[in-house]
């Protein structure tokens, strides 16, 4: 078994107790965890109706393109959109705070060290 972890070091713990850093955390939080959620339950839609419903996936949408192929493409564009709405809610309310705070903990770890 491996022994208990040890506590951060005094100047990390400053970091992480800071309302700063909280609310960078919280921002994250507040859009990491829905959007992945909605993303997981979509994708398990998707499976589902592959596997419990073959008659509603095999429906042709147009010539030899069925449903099923067409909901497989849009995973792959959520995925795409995902990714940018990420990176731009990162640019606008992510990045800037990481920013400030790293720069912080650049100050209090030197002091830490002196």
């Amino acid at each position: 078994m491996a022994p208990p972890p040890e506590p951060p070091p005094e100047p990390f713990s400053r970091i992480e107790e800071s309302p700063e850093f909280r609310q960078l955390r919280s921002s994250f939080r507040n859009f990491a965890f829905p959007v992945t959620a909605g993303f997981v339950l979509w994708y398990l839609l998707y499976v589902l109706l592959s596997c419990y419903a073959p008659g509603l996936m095999s429906t042709k949408v147009a010539g030899n393109i069925n449903l099923a192929l067409v909901l497989g493409l849009l995973q792959f564009a959520s995925t795409f959109a995902i990714a940018a709405w990420y990176a731009r809610h990162a640019d606008r309310r992510l990045d800037s705070p990481a920013a400030v705070i790293r720069g912080r903990a650049a100050v209090v770890l030197e002091e830490s060290a002196e």
